[in-house]
């Protein structure tokens, strides 16, 4: 292995030396040879060293460009995600502006804080208090629907109720009037995230899924109109008298900062027109399920029809005849006369049916003069 080492440091330094005695030959060389002489040397032995170099100066160069890259990068998907965020914020406060020029007056725009508590799942800090005219129950709305009710109220900060409170509480209804019930808040269901229930539905009403829901307005705290949710299916309850529907709420209180609470003299007054377009979005989907439903009903009947069609114009091309159902048909039975007896001669022996004469008889007489006087038919 030692003289291995021994014999490949000679053969280095013999290179080595020879490297060197061109490279002072080369030098020697005047000025017109020292150039065509370094490109032979370039494009014949020395052009794998070449290519090396090259390769090592555009990877050190790549090294020295991928920090800047990886910041320009991160910029660039840092800007996408603000701009994503901010055309959402956007589009939710043009919303907001919307329902505030719907409602004209007696509201007041607050920011919803949201805690990262337990009971924060539950409950908000509105950053509005009784300087800018909040009372205690006044309703808390956004651009979709219903989120909540004012339960404190302090001159700059007041507290709300969110509809995920167990304690909370609404008298809900259909948009028709047809249907009425409390809704509640219903247990976190297993893909997460929490759910609406509407309880006390009479048992005759029924609600069909996707039909919406909104506050009927009894109770004196919430307008009529306002949004609530939107029927999902009818769970089984013990309530054999009432019908219990679980709903989609029409407002995730989660994904809520901006809202408007509703001062207690606009709440008195109505909301007539401010959710105008729901009762009508809610029939329009009614329209569209039913016609469907007819559509299907009428596509069924006609591949029936074109089936049988075929089936027939088979049959008839194949010379068979298809098989009738014969369970609906009844046949009239055939009534025959009784035997007759001959008499002419002999014993009494009953033979067949008498023949039925059918030759033409000419058509009997009748008197068709008036009766005169006195006398009577």
């Amino acid at each position: 292995m030692a003289r291995a080492v021994r014999s490949n440091t000679r053969i280095d330094l013999i290179v080595l030396i020879i490297c060197l005695a061109l490279a002072l030959a080369a030098r020697t060389l005047p000025a017109t040879m020292r150039d065509p002489v370094a490109t032979s040397m370039r494009r014949t032995f020395l052009s794998p060293l070449v290519m090396l170099q090259g390769r090592s100066e555009a990877s050190r160069a790549s090294l020295l460009l991928a920090e800047s890259q990886t910041a320009i990068r991160d910029s660039v998907s840092l800007a996408a995600m603000r701009a994503g965020s901010l055309e959402g914020e956007n589009d939710r406060l043009r919303r907001l502006i919307g329902l505030g020029s719907r409602l004209r007056w007696g509201f007041v725009p607050a920011e919803a804080l949201h805690g990262r508590g337990i009971r924060d799942e539950t409950t908000v800090i509105l950053t509005a208090g009784s300087n800018a005219g909040v009372t205690r129950m006044s309703p808390v709305l956004a651009p979709e629907g219903m989120v909540g009710v004012v339960d404190a109220v302090d001159p700059t900060m007041s507290h709300a109720m969110l509809w995920t409170h167990p304690e909370f509480r609404v008298s809900a209804m259909s948009p028709d009037g047809s249907a009425f019930g409390i809704a509640q808040a219903h247990l976190r269901s297993s893909a997460g995230g929490y759910l609406l229930e509407l309880r006390g539905v009479p048992f005759r009403a029924t609600l069909k899924p996707g039909q919406m829901i909104v506050s009927s307005g009894w109770g004196g705290v919430w307008p009529r109109g306002i949004p609530v949710g939107t029927v999902l299916q009818e769970i089984k309850t013990s309530e054999s008298w009432a019908r219990t529907y679980l709903l989609r709420p029409a407002v995730n209180p989660a994904d809520i900062y901006s809202v408007m609470i509703l001062r207690r003299d606009r709440a008195a007054r109505g909301l007539d027109g401010v959710w105008e377009s729901v009762a009508e979005a809610d029939a329009a989907a009614q329209r569209v399920v039913v016609a469907g439903d007819s559509a299907a009903r009428n596509a069924a009947l006609a591949e029936a029809a074109a089936r049988r069609r075929v089936l027939d114009s088979t049959a008839r091309a194949s010379g068979q005849v298809l098989p009738v159902d014969t369970s609906r048909v009844t046949t009239p039975p055939i009534r025959r006369p009784p035997p007759r007896a001959d008499t002419s001669a002999g014993p009494r022996v009953l033979t067949g049916p008498e023949p039925v004469d059918t030759a033409p008889r000419p058509p009997v007489p009748t008197d068709t003069t008036p009766p005169g006087p006195g006398l009577t038919r």
